[in-house]
């Protein structure tokens, strides 16, 4: 009985357990089981080592079966019994654990699933929030429009702006414009850390369920949007802007967050931040905003475009009534400033384009100026904010285009202008005349359209002979028409009026263009083309055509007042420009004029110049220019077949050019008729006097500097004109001119000055010893004159070219 116990004692314990718990029912168990042990043992010899062990088994069982008493021990008894036979002694419980064990199994992958998610989530966040660092703001955030100014600095021409936004020190601002937006956007603003995870939750839900597009954007949020980012619509990129507005929580205050905001935010009618759209909407500075301006912007921040008050003023009133509801809850403002809150009144919205009229022209060059300097691009200043001062003098603009637009009764339709005006002393462009209208003519008339000088290139001849040493008082000849060497055609005078023998003052004078082909064929094409360019033209001069003294290479108005500028300085050349200087958005000076101030000619050979072409007003062809009351020098110029006339004038502060032309439907020339009384070559003249009068009222009348004539009559060889002095002739003609000027009969070194009024009658011819004077001709050594015919001094025609007669003549 004690071995019994002790093999009993020595089997597992739950073995033990369900032995001694069996009831007295236990032996008809055990011997059944023992038999169906043996008859399995018998059917098959080799399970006989299973049957043994599961006798060995039962009778374990039986004789401990009274020792131990217990239900719970009984129902494992049982469960266990029921799997007893060869072999199952270890299959005790195995069917209810298995399926226990299998939902443990998915709970716990379930869990480490979630753990794993969250632990990577994290660790992205983490890697995310290290690696992301707060860059430069994004170009179009802080993009500005730049200001172009009159020369006074502070009358605003126009703008260039990429979008129509004005940067602003927010201080200025009243409190209640910044509270209006927290209270309209983001009222946990002063409170949050930079995100609202509710909000981007429901925000979630909401695409989700709707595939839909809604944000839960915080101020922080979308300020790191638009100020750094750019426009974000993925959701990578709204976990950026996430992370990115966490950080800027924590490294920027809610001032600056909340100003940048304001600056940057669209707020409809093509106005970007709130200094912007307060002019849009209400004609005024932000700064001046009311506390129902504020909240009526506020209000419309989230569809500025469809809730504006002129579009869908019952939604802005709704969201107005909103704004104001918030600012009185959160304390912004008190119960009696919300009751007084209405509505506000918003201004019409306009549509002028700041290019139209002329200030296009005005603001193309400005910009053109800046770009060819490479001080600035294109988009930097369309985006960077810039004050930029000009030159121009918005008088003498106003002026200079009143001129240009009223047009002469009888002109032809589609008759083309262009002006320009400067200060020669320092290059500075105070008006130009580019056109009516820079939307319907974009070509600028001014600086871009090209025409034929005619003889306003004449005085670049002229000071070739002065710096050659050659005496202005050479005595040249000046009938018409004429041969010269090279050429088959003849060339003759405006009108084909003959002048006799002149020195370079009276050709200047009365531009007579036999006189100066006489001078160039001595000088030389490529001298004269030269000078041209040093004084400042750009284009192409044809260095070997001998004409290019009448001006028959096309130039703009801009860079022939440049070379005349020159001469006016006494022969320093100042650039011309139209910029003074430009100024950062805190007035700090980015660029300044750069006007060259070079020397290119000697002061008295421009001196002589300008002596000579005082001529012209006094008692030449520009003589219209005398009722301006100043000292002028100026030049005519016609072009060839009359397809262009200019003048060119200026006084020692103020240099003006005119210039028209004719061309037809598909830009070819055609000739300019006469028109109202006036001929083609006389309108440059007429136009310049009506600027100038106006320009120069109150000015002072500032005399040009005293020339000195020191060199030789005919030239250093004396093989120049003639070779003699103008004092050894003698001249005679008659004139019906009632003018006053020398030019109608006052006898000067040249002899009696030939008519320039509208007379019939020319010069009648040059005499010299042994000749006498006629009506229609004169004999004697210097030639035999023409009379005029039915045009004076000033003439009727165009610019000298080559032609059977010469009858194309330049003025």
């Amino acid at each position: 009985m004690a071995s019994q116990k002790r093999s009993a004692s020595s089997r597992p314990r739950s073995a033990r357990s369900a032995s001694s718990t069996r009831s007295s029912g236990g032996d008809a168990y055990d011997s059944y089981s023992s038999q169906k042990a043996s008859n399995s043992a018998s059917r098959n010899p080799s399970g006989a080592h299973d049957s043994k062990h599961g006798s060995h088994r039962a009778h374990g069982s039986h004789s401990q079966r009274n020792s131990r008493t217990s239900s719970a021990a009984s129902s494992r008894r049982v469960a266990a019994t029921r799997h007893s036979g060869p072999g199952t002694h270890r299959a005790e419980g195995k069917g209810p654990k298995t399926r226990v064990k299998g939902r443990h199994l998915i709970l716990k992958w379930s869990l480490g699933l979630i753990c794993t998610f969250i632990a990577v989530a994290a660790g992205a966040f983490a890697y995310l929030y290290v690696t992301t660092e707060i860059p430069q703001p994004e170009k179009v955030a802080m993009a500005a429009k730049t200001t172009v100014y009159y020369a006074d600095g502070t009358t605003p021409i126009g703008s260039y702006a990429a979008q129509n936004r004005e940067i602003i020190n927010c201080s200025t601002l009243p409190k209640y414009v910044g509270q209006a937006i927290v209270a309209s956007e983001n009222r946990t603003f002063y409170q949050d850390r930079g995100i609202d995870l509710r909000g981007i939750a429901r925000a979630l839900l909401t695409n989700l369920r709707t595939g839909s597009r809604q944000g839960g954007s915080t101020i922080t949020q979308q300020y790191a949007e638009r100020y750094y980012l750019g426009e974000t619509t993925t959701y990578k990129g709204k976990l950026r802007e996430a992370i990115l507005a966490i950080k800027i929580a924590q490294t920027q205050s809610k001032d600056t967050v909340l100003c940048n905001y304001m600056n940057t935010i669209y707020l409809g009618r093509g106005a970007y931040g709130i200094q912007a759209a307060a002019k849009a909407y209400f004609n005024k500075d932000a700064k001046d905003l009311t506390v129902s301006e504020a909240a009526m912007l506020a209000g419309i921040i989230p569809a500025p475009s469809t809730w504006d008050p002129a579009i869908s003023p019952k939604q802005a009133t709704s969201r107005f009534n909103r704004v104001i509801r918030i600012m009185k809850e959160d304390g912004y403002i008190t119960a009696t400033q919300a009751k007084e809150a209405a509505m506000p009144q918003t201004i019409t919205q306009t549509t002028e384009n700041t290019y139209q009229g002329f200030k296009g022209y005005l603001l193309t060059m400005v910009e053109q100026e800046l770009v060819n300097s490479k001080a600035f691009t294109k988009d930097e200043l369309e985006t960077g904010g810039y004050k930029i001062v000009t030159t121009f003098d918005q008088t003498l603009q106003n002026e200079m285009q009143s001129v240009g637009d009223n047009r002469a009764s009888g002109m032809p339709e589609g008759m083309q202008i262009g002006a320009l005006a400067a200060d020669p002393r320092d290059g500075s462009i105070k008006s130009i005349y580019g056109g009516n209208d820079y939307l319907t003519h974009q070509l600028n008339n001014a600086t871009q359209a090209t025409y034929e000088p005619g003889s306003t290139m004449k005085p670049f001849a002229l000071l070739g002979a002065a710096q050659a040493g050659v005496s202005f008082n050479t005595v040249f000849n000046g009938n018409s028409p004429q041969t010269f060497k090279g050429l088959v055609s003849s060339v003759a005078n405006s009108g084909n009026v003959s002048y006799g023998y002149i020195n370079l003052y009276k050709a200047t004078a009365y531009s007579v263009n036999t006189a100066f082909m006489n001078l160039n064929e001595k000088l030389t094409p490529q001298k004269t083309a030269e000078i041209a360019h040093s004084a400042g033209i750009t284009s192409d001069i044809d260095e070997t055509s001998p004409y290019n003294v009448l001006g028959i290479n096309s130039v703009t108005v801009k860079e022939l007042t440049q070379a005349h500028a020159t001469i006016a300085t006494g022969g320093v050349k100042h650039t011309l420009h139209c910029v003074s200087k430009v100024l950062s958005s805190d007035n700090k000076e980015l660029y300044a004029a750069k006007t060259g101030d070079e020397r290119v000619f000697e002061e008295n050979d421009c001196a002589l110049v300008i002596k000579a072409m005082e001529g012209t007003v006094e008692y030449g062809t520009g003589k219209e220019a005398r009722s301006i009351g100043r000292t002028i020098a100026g030049k005519t110029g016609t072009a060839n077949d009359a397809y262009a006339a200019s003048f060119v004038g200026y006084t020692p502060q103020l240099i003006s050019t005119w210039a028209m032309w004719y061309p037809d439907a598909n830009g070819n020339p055609q000739e300019i008729v006469d028109f109202n009384g006036y001929t083609h070559s006389e309108y440059p003249v007429h136009l310049f006097t009506e600027f100038m009068k106006q320009a120069l009222n109150g000015t002072e009348d500032i005399a040009f500097p005293t020339a000195t004539d020191d060199g030789k009559v005919g030239g250093p060889d004396g093989t120049w004109g003639t070779g003699r002095s103008s004092t050894k002739r003698s001249y005679s003609g008659s004139s019906n001119s009632s003018s006053p000027s020398p030019s109608a009969s006052a006898t000067t070194n040249a002899g009696t000055a030939p008519s320039t009024g509208t007379t019939d009658e020319g010069n009648s011819g040059a005499t010299t010893s042994g000749g006498s004077a006629g009506s229609g001709a004169g004999a004697g050594t210097g030639g035999t004159g023409a009379g005029g015919t039915g045009a004076g001094a000033d003439g009727t025609g165009g610019d000298s070219t080559t032609g059977g007669n010469g009858t194309t003549p330049q003025q």
